[in-house]
């Protein structure tokens, strides 16, 4: 059989035999509607109030703060437009986030603007980390919302979260963080962390894709994002995903087992950093220390990222260029470009995120593979021509 790694987690991934098995009860048994009040409700019921306990648990949060939703997505929707639109009623109309988000918060703002609210976008430094100086400039008492990434997609790059709570929450701002990407590779104790909201997505820890997560500290109030029934205490209609919700819970558990893994990653990543950037005209994206333990973004001039995919793909490496949810644009990466790195060289990078169940084997393999698919592609390149005539002349 073929060498296959897999090297995309950032993108998703496979759901565990561990979270399947936990499911399996909510289809055989306990396929009931837990807003129904007989039996077969109840028993489906008592399953999600558990997992809502168990989710709680994992974060040191409270049950009663934690809301379920159908993806990441929603959630960072649901986080900004209903808090745009409670502040409206406080006269309020500003939102800060930064200029790297995930499509799902910057275009959500996007569509703020559109009915009127102001939107400023935060600048990052080479390394992708906010702005805090900007923060603190563009604050004002008519701001409602920060809104900031707990760590980049693309670059893995980690934000400091604590201190944009403590900029924000002295002008009276709340705060939103899209923990999509920290969630299985970060602790994160919301009982110190004082952020107001905070969202993650299932398939991201080995749940299935399809379920998703809003925490809302006790206190704060937004508005509705989906009318209806009175599910989720009334904040967010819709039959609840009872099989999905008990995977979350699952995933989540073992996720919060394995960060004990987390240093064997972080040694993985370190060594494809240090082969990857042998290769001459290349480049990692992002701080090598201040990023997520699998994530690896790295440019290599000369060439364009998705040529390498599919070189990457017929040698059974499965990896990407960037976001998943931006894959199908033919621009360059919004975060590079906001990191300074130019068209060029943003069109020819490379994102390999590996997970706990990434082997050495793996990452030999990788390392093994790359540097020739690079210069396959390089020696195709007119471009790449010119450096080769430049050097025989110098």
């Amino acid at each position: 059989m073929a060498k296959y790694v897999y090297a995309d987690n950032a993108s998703t991934t496979p759901v565990s035999k561990e979270v399947i098995d936990a499911m399996m009860p909510c289809f055989e048994t306990c396929w009931g509607n837990p807003s129904s009040l007989y039996e077969k409700g109840r028993d489906a019921k008592d399953l999600m109030d558990d997992a809502r306990e168990r989710i709680a648990k994992v974060f040191n949060a409270k049950a009663n703060e934690i809301y379920f939703t159908s993806c990441g997505s929603e959630a960072d929707n649901w986080a900004i437009k209903g808090t745009a639109l409670k502040m409206r009623e406080k006269g309020k109309n500003h939102i800060i986030t930064s200029k790297i988000e995930h499509p799902a918060v910057l275009n959500s703002c996007r569509a703020l603007e559109k009915l009127g609210f102001k939107v400023t976008y935060l600048d990052v430094d080479e390394y992708g980390v906010v702005d805090l100086d900007m923060l603190r400039c563009s604050i004002t008492e008519n701001t409602g919302l920060v809104a900031v990434m707990f760590a980049n997609n693309e670059v893995g790059t980690i934000e400091p979260i604590s201190e944009i709570c403590d900029i924000a929450h002295a002008k009276g701002a709340l705060v939103f963080t899209d923990a999509v990407q920290a969630v299985g590779n970060i602790d994160i104790d919301l009982s110190k962390l004082p952020v107001d909201m905070l969202s993650l997505s299932g398939h991201k820890i080995h749940a299935p894709k399809g379920i998703g997560m809003l925490f809302i500290r006790r206190g704060v109030n937004i508005a509705n994002l989906i009318d209806g029934g009175a599910q989720e205490r009334r904040k967010r209609a819709g039959t609840e995903n009872v099989p999905y919700i008990v995977g979350l819970a699952k995933a989540l558990e073992i996720a919060k087992e394995k960060l004990d893994d987390i240093p064997r990653v972080r040694k993985m990543r370190d060594r494809l950093i240090s082969e990857l950037t042998k290769i001459p005209y290349s480049k990692l994206n992002g701080s090598r220390e201040n990023r997520l333990a699998g994530n690896v973004n790295i440019s290599f001039e000369y060439i364009e990222g998705e040529g390498m995919l599919l070189w990457l793909d017929i040698a059974g490496i499965a990896a990407s260029t960037g976001s998943a949810c931006s894959s199908e644009s033919l621009d360059p990466s919004h975060v590079l470009l906001a990191m300074g790195v130019p068209h060029e060289k943003a069109h020819g990078s490379l994102r390999l995120s590996i997970s706990h169940e990434t082997t050495d084997e793996d990452i030999d393999y990788i390392i093994e593979t790359l540097p020739g698919i690079v210069k396959k592609l390089r020696d195709m390149s007119p471009l790449w021509e010119e450096v080769e005539k430049a050097k025989i002349k110098n």
